[in-house]
């Protein structure tokens, strides 16, 4: 019961936090430094979240041959700049990662 009453609270905050973005914004323009500044928040939070588990995987800062996510990441990351194919990222930096975990 304690773990649906936390679910329902944090489901009701989200929602009346981005309600209150809307019922604040909704009627009026937003300055010109606001919309330029919020259309870096959705590749900041990404990075944040990709470059945590590339770097920091265990909890512990990892820049080694030995961290093979990073590796993977690197692979995904040029196909990325190279290709421009969302798919082709996704399956090289998980083949990349399958075949060095595979490796001894």
């Amino acid at each position: 019961m304690k773990l649906w009453l936390v679910l329902l609270a944090g489901g009701l905050l989200t929602y009346l936090t981005r309600l209150s973005f809307i019922a604040l914004f909704g009627r009026q323009e937003m300055p010109d430094l606001v919309q330029r500044g919020l259309r870096f928040v959705p590749p900041a939070v990404l990075s944040a979240i990709i470059f945590q588990e590339l770097l920091v995987p265990g909890g512990q800062f990892d820049f080694s041959l030995h961290n093979f996510r990073l590796l993977a990441g690197l692979a995904a990351g040029f196909i990325a700049w190279r290709f421009r194919q969302p798919l082709l990222v996704i399956l090289v930096g998980m083949a990349v990662l399958l075949l060095l975990t595979l490796i001894p």
